[in-house]
C-alpha cells in the first residue's frame, strides 16, 4: 500500500472492465489516501467472493475451473475427496460428494503489505495534516475500514506510532472467543526481533498471527543483510522457542486485556511461523517444512515468469527468461539507502544510464512516495531526484577529492531511480494504463535459475514435487546461497571502504564475523539433514565459501592494522 493514485488508476480501470459503477476519489478530497486504498480493496472483495461463487457452480468436467482448482491442491483430505468423486462409478454417490467439494472451496485472503518506514508526512496547501495522515497511518486506516477479513503484513522493522495505532480498531481486537477480523503478520529477520516486536505490539491488545521470517539477502526487493546471521541458524531457534514465544507473548497480551478491562483469553490464539526467501526447488520446500517446522513457505521471484500470477508485460519475461547471474544484481538503486535487487536489463535501469550518459542524471519526481533528504532543502527531497542529484554532483565537482574518489562518489550519487514510480511499470504497461512506462524489476537471485515461463499449474506442480521445472543444473542450495551473497558483499563492501566510500563501523565487524563463522559450524553439523543426497556438493562449496571468508578477514585485519 504506497501509491495511491495507481491503486485508484487501477480502481477505474478494472471497474470499468466488470462493468462495475465506478465514482472517482480526487486527489484533494477528505481522507482521499485511505479512501481510495477502502475502496479498491472492497472491489476486490466483491470480486472475489462473486468470482468464487461462480467457481462453486461450476460443472465437474476436465480443464473446468473448478477441476483444475482441486487439480492444484496439495495431497490432503479435500484431495482424497476429490479423487474419490473422479473414482466412484455410483452416480449418487458423486453428486453427493461434489456437493461436498464445492464446499471446501474457499476464497484465499487479500491480505496488504506496509512497509514500516515509508511514512512521509503530508501537507495541502502548506498545511501540515499531522501524523494521522501520514503515508503509513492513512494505509492502516485504508485497510482496517475495508470488508475484508485478511491480513496486513508490516515490514522493514518497527513504527511505534503505527504500531499504537494498530490498537485503535477494533477489527485487530481479539474478541472473547479469540476471534479475529483482521489478522498481523510480521517480517522479521530473526528471533530476538520477533519478540521485542510481538511484546510490543501485545502491549497494546494486539497479537501477531504470523511471524514470516525472511532472508536477509536471498530475496527480492530491499535486501537486510543484518549482522551475517544465515537462515538456517535463524529457522533453528525459531524451531526450537516457537512455544516460549507463543507463552510469553500470550501472557503479556492477556495482562494488557485486564488493563483494558477485558477478559483474558483462556488459550493462545494461532500464531504462524513461515519462511520465505530464495526456495527453489520442492526438497528445499520439504526440508524447510520437516525440518524446522514451518507452517508454510513463501515463493516469490519464481512467480515473476507465471504471467497468468502477476502483472509482468512480454519484454520483460523475456528478459527474465534470459537473465544471467550477472545480471540479477544487489544495487544500490533503491533511494532508502537500502541495497535493493534489481534486473539490469530492465527498462528504469536502461532510462538511469542513458540520462547519466546525455549528462542529465536523476528522475523526475512524480510521486514523491521516498522524499527524505533535507541535505540542501527545506522540504524533503528523494536522492533519486534530478533535483538532488544534480546539487550533488555539483557539490562533489567542487570538492578536493581526487578524480578517482570523486568517480567513485558520483557513480554512487547516481546509482538511485525512481523506484517508487517504476516498480508499477509493468503493472500499468500490462493494463495499458502508460505504454511508455519503464519499468523496474526487483526479482531476488533465485529467478537466474529459472529461464523459461510457466504456467500457474506447472509452477504448482513444481512446489509440491509432482512434476519439476527445468532449473539450472549448478543452482546452489538455499543456505549456500544465502551465504555466498553474504561473502559477495563483504567483499563488496570492503572495496567501497578502499574506494574511501564506507562509513560508520566496517561491514567486517567482529560480530559479523563470528555470526558467519557460526553458521558455517552448524551447517557443517546439519548437512546430511539439510542437504540430503547431496551432502557432498553441499560440504565442498560450504569449504569454497569459508576459505573466501578467512582471505577476506585477513584482508580487513591488515587495513585496519595499517590505521585505515
Amino acid at each position: 500500500l504506497v501509491d495511491d493514485k495507481l491503486i485508484e488508476q487501477m480502481r477505474c480501470k478494472l471497474s470499468k472492465e466488470s462493468d462495475q459503477p465506478y465514482h472517482e476519489i480526487a486527489d484533494d478530497a477528505e481522507d482521499a489516501r485511505a479512501s481510495r486504498i477502502t475502496a479498491y480493496l472492497n472491489y476486490l472483495d466483491e470480486q472475489v467472493t462473486a468470482q468464487v461463487e461462480r467457481l462453486r457452480g461450476s460443472l465437474f468436467e476436465k480443464g473446468s475451473e473448478i477441476s483444475r482448482y482441486f487439480e492444484m491442491l496439495p495431497g490432503g483430505p479435500v484431495k482424497a475427496l476429490y479423487q474419490k468423486m473422479l473414482t466412484t462409478e455410483d452416480l449418487s454417490l458423486r453428486e453427493r460428494l461434489q456437493a461436498s467439494l464445492r464446499r471446501h472451496i474457499v476464497p484465499g485472503d487479500i491480505d496488504v503489505n506496509i512497509m514500516t518506514k515509508l511514512d512521509r508526512d503530508r501537507s495541502r496547501a502548506g498545511q501540515a495534516l499531522g501524523p494521522l495522515f501520514s503515508d503509513a497511518m492513512s494505509a492502516l486506516r485504508g485497510f482496517a475500514r475495508s470488508q475484508c477479513r485478511s491480513s496486513v503484513v508490516l515490514s522493514a522493522g518497527m513504527n511505534r506510532r503505527l504500531f499504537n495505532y494498530l490498537g485503535e480498531f477494533p477489527d485487530f481486537l481479539p474478541d472473547e472467543a479469540g476471534r479475529l477480523k483482521k489478522r498481523i503478520v510480521l517480517k522479521v529477520g530473526d528471533f530476538r526481533s520477533a519478540l521485542i516486536q510481538g511484546k510490543l505490539l501485545a502491549r497494546k491488545g494486539l497479537w501477531v498471527s504470523e511471524f514470516r521470517i525472511e532472508s536477509g539477502l536471498n530475496c527480492g526487493g530491499h535486501a537486510f543483510g543484518g549482522k551475517g546471521q544465515l537462515l538456517g541458524p535463524i529457522l533453528e531457534e525459531f524451531s526450537r522457542q516457537k512455544g516460549k514465544l507463543v507463552d510469553q507473548l500470550h501472557e503479556v497480551l492477556n495482562k494488557s486485556r485486564e488493563a483494558l478491562g477485558r477478559p483474558p483469553l483462556a488459550r493462545p490464539l494461532p500464531m504462524r511461523m513461515t519462511v520465505q526467501g530464495g526456495i527453489g526447488t520442492a526438497t528445499e520446500n520439504t526440508m524447510l517444512r520437516d525440518l524446522y517446522k514451518v507452517d508454510g513457505t513463501g515463493w516469490g521471484s519464481p512467480f515473476l515468469l507465471v504471467p497468468e500470477a502477476v502483472n509482468i508485460d512480454p519484454e520483460h519475461l523475456q528478459r527474465l527468461c534470459e537473465a544471467q547471474e550477472q545480471d540479477v544484481y544487489l544495487s544500490d538503486t533503491s533511494p532508502l539507502g537500502v541495497p535493493f535487487w534489481s534486473l539490469r536489463t530492465s527498462a528504469s535501469e536502461n532510462v538511469r544510464q542513458s540520462r547519466i550518459a546525455c549528462g542529465s542524471p536523476g528522475s523526475p519526481c512524480p510521486k514523491g512516495y521516498l522524499v527524505s533528504n533535507t541535505e540542501f532543502t527545506d522540504q524533503p527531497i528523494c536522492t533519486a531526484s534530478r533535483a538532488y542529484q544534480r546539487r550533488k554532483l555539483q557539490e562533489i565537482e567542487q570538492s578536493d577529492l581526487d578524480d578517482a574518489e570523486q568517480e567513485a562518489r558520483q557513480a554512487e550519487i547516481t546509482a538511485k531511480a525512481c523506484i517508487c514510480h517504476d516498480l508499477a511499470g509493468v503493472a500499468v504497461r500490462v493494463r495499458q494504463l502508460d505504454k511508455e512506462a519503464h519499468p523496474a524489476i526487483c526479482c531476488g537471485p533465485n529467478t537466474v535459475y529459472f529461464s523459461q515461463e510457466a504456467g500457474l499449474e506447472e509452477m504448482i506442480d513444481h512446489i509440491y514435487g509432482r512434476k519439476a521445472l527445468p532449473v539450472a543444473s549448478d543452482r546452489p542450495h538455499i543456505f549456500i546461497q544465502e551465504l555466498k551473497i553474504h561473502v559477495q558483499r563483504l567483499a563488496a563492501d570492503l572495496n567501497r571502504r578502499r574506494q574511501g566510500l564506507g562509513v560508520g563501523t566496517p561491514a567486517i565487524a567482529e560480530d559479523c564475523w563470528q555470526n558467519l563463522l557460526s553458521g558455517v559450524r552448524y551447517y557443517r553439523e546439519m548437512a546430511a539433514q539439510v542437504a540430503g543426497p547431496q551432502v557432498g556438493q553441499f560440504l565442498a562449496q560450504l569449504d569454497l565459501l569459508q576459505a573466501e571468508m578467512e582471505r577476506l578477514w585477513q584482508a580487513c585485519r591488515v587495513r585496519v592494522g595499517s590505521g585505515d
